[in-house]
């Protein structure tokens, strides 16, 4: 084992359990995380709260939350070397990972324009899901993960792989409308217009989900269907809420459109 992981477990095998352990504890945890939500919005952006904690800067609070999910598995995969990096399945699946959370850690946080700072319970709890499953992902697949020959011909894989592609640009395209529908010095909260923002309220929300989905997919292990239902979870949630908000705060907010899926829900 490398140094690191050889200090936390006494051999692979044990390293392996508590990996699945993990994987189950975030189910588990998306099933109490749902019945919360039903009662309580994530506390942060415009559901932010005082009894949350103190606030923290937004595009601070952003920086160091997301940037763990970037450094914890870049230190497994630069200096934890194993031989699983190079098959081919599994560099794909680190390189999918990597490109949302080089873009969420490095760059989304300096382009925020605004927004209410977060509260100090939301940001630490950020903080830990991000190292721990930063952990947990690319752990698995830089050292154990097992995928038969052919795995990237296969029906799941090559779904998965696009499914995610198309999720990871609709995040992209979503972000950017709603970073943009303010101009400079503008203040308050306006109707977002564009892509599938014309069909839900929370287009970027159903981008990241359509993201974790095809990643699970084409990951097959509890370990990326864990992530990708605690993500379901939350962001459902939060469009919901925001769908709820905004049909309350304009009286103009178009009426044929839904909170997550087009023409459905």
């Amino acid at each position: 084992m490398d140094t690191l992981p050889a200090m936390m477990f006494s051999s692979e095998q044990e390293e392996m359990y508590y990996l699945d352990c993990m994987g189950y504890f975030f189910i588990f945890m998306a099933v109490c995380t749902f019945f919360t939500l039903l009662f309580e919005n994530v506390p942060y952006g415009r559901y932010a709260s005082g009894k949350y904690g103190f606030p923290i800067n937004v595009k601070f609070a952003w920086f160091v939350q997301e940037l763990p999910a970037f450094m914890v598995p870049l230190y497994l995969v630069l200096w934890t070397p194993s031989a699983k990096t190079s098959q081919l399945p599994n560099g794909l699946l680190i390189a999918m990972y990597f490109c949302h959370y080089v873009q969420r850690s490095l760059v989304y946080p300096f382009l925020i324009r605004g927004g209410k700072p977060t509260p100090v319970v939301s940001f630490v709890l950020a903080v830990v899901f991000c190292i721990v499953n930063g952990y947990m992902q690319i752990r698995y697949l830089s050292h154990y993960a097992e995928y038969p020959e052919g795995w990237v011909t296969h029906p799941c894989f090559i779904i998965g792989c696009a499914l995610w592609l198309v999720g990871w640009l609709v995040n992209l395209h979503s972000d950017h409308i709603l970073r943009n529908l303010r101009k400079p010095g503008e203040t308050g909260y306006k109707i977002p217009r564009g892509g599938l923002f014309e069909y839900v309220s929370g287009a970027n929300f159903l981008g990241e989900i359509m993201e974790w989905a095809g990643f699970a997919l084409a990951g097959h292990s509890v370990h990326s269907t864990a992530f990708s239902i605690f993500t379901l979870v939350v962001l459902a949630s939060r469009a919901v809420a925001h769908h709820r908000w905004y049909l309350n705060k304009f009286e103009d907010y178009p009426e044929s459109r839904k909170a997550l899926i087009p023409f459905v829900f």
